[in-house]
């Protein structure tokens, strides 16, 4: 399997692994949605989890991947507030974990570039 064939996979696999952490051990994600949404941050945890999920099952699938990525990327980009949060709520945190949070911020921009390479390569291939 060329990498080119494995990226999408890679991508799916990267979102069912989060998504089902949110589901698993959905605390320490509540933590980290912003106070101005309305209602229960648990909600939103699940939400963004069941999003995850679905997400990797269309990067996965060739027929849905090229709109499953575009999605994806969007989705990264909807999710990043969320980070900004961890990484000001955890300035005081011990530095590893500072390090993890701050670390959150600029991986956004590759795994945006990914998933729009993954929707690229798919158009290329319908």
């Amino acid at each position: 399997m060329s990498r080119s064939e494995r990226s999408p996979l890679l991508l799916a696999g990267l979102l069912a692994a989060a998504g089902t952490a949110h589901f698993a051990a959905p605390r320490q994600f509540d933590h980290t949605v912003p106070r101005s949404l309305p209602g229960s941050p648990r909600t939103w945890t699940y939400a963004s989890g069941a999003v995850e999920l679905a997400l990797a099952a269309g990067v996965a699938l060739p027929r849905t991947r090229r709109v499953a990525a575009l999605a994806t990327a969007a989705f990264f980009v909807g999710v990043f507030p969320a980070n900004i949060k961890m990484a000001v709520d955890w300035r005081h945190r011990p530095a590893p974990q500072k390090a993890a949070a701050l670390g959150r911020l600029p991986l956004q921009l590759p795994l945006v570039l990914w998933a729009r390479g993954v929707a690229k390569g798919a158009e290329g291939r319908s």
